[in-house]
């Protein structure tokens, strides 16, 4: 199958291929429901020698700089307590912390989760987190500029290989909430 976005010599369905995913990413693609098939979430191999962003698009394409999107895990913290929650943003933009993620978590302060946390509460390996499969619990926040994205290539839960998901499907994952402006 042709990829819909990028130049990957390889694209599969994601149900097609749960074993080149971490176990959460497989089992949330084995549960997955909503409005977009889970045949639609597909499965690109990419080489961990290519992961540098200008590196990545020279090889895959171009057009990836502008539907590519990272998905980063943050710590608020009120009070002694803290929370975990994912944020999803175009990679062209940075995710604004301590201003939309701070007040949207009602934290006093909020930082990027050490990579030890993102990786251990999440199951996946760090530089491939991905929105899908993670904790029920975490809010997702989301960007409004990726949802209204046709595919959008995002991290498999591995450093090899991605995901190429419509962007309307993040809207719909466990604990999303679509906000405007989380990137900057």
């Amino acid at each position: 199958m042709d990829a819909p976005i990028g130049h990957f010599d390889h694209a599969t369905p994601a149900p097609d291929c749960l074993d080149e995913l971490t176990a959460p990413v497989a089992d949330a693609v084995r549960r997955w429901s909503g409005s977009v098939p889970a045949e639609q979430i597909v499965y690109v191999d990419t080489d961990p020698q290519w992961a540098d962003t200008a590196v990545f698009v020279e090889h895959y394409g171009q057009e990836l700089l502008e539907r590519s999107a990272n998905c980063v895990v943050v710590a608020g913290k009120r009070g002694g307590e803290s929370t975990l929650a994912a944020c999803v943003v175009l990679s062209t933009t940075r995710v604004d912390v301590n201003g939309v993620v701070r007040r949207q978590l009602g934290a006093r302060k909020a930082s990027f989760a050490s990579m030890d946390t993102a990786t251990g509460e999440t199951g996946m390996e760090y530089g491939g987190i991905t929105p899908v499969g993670l904790p029920a619990d975490w809010p997702l926040l989301v960007d409004s500029a990726v949802v209204d994205l046709p595919y959008v290539l995002v991290g498999s839960g591995r450093r090899r290989g991605k995901l190429l998901v419509p962007g309307k499907a993040f809207a719909e994952l466990p604990g999303a909430v679509v906000l405007d402006g989380l990137g900057v």
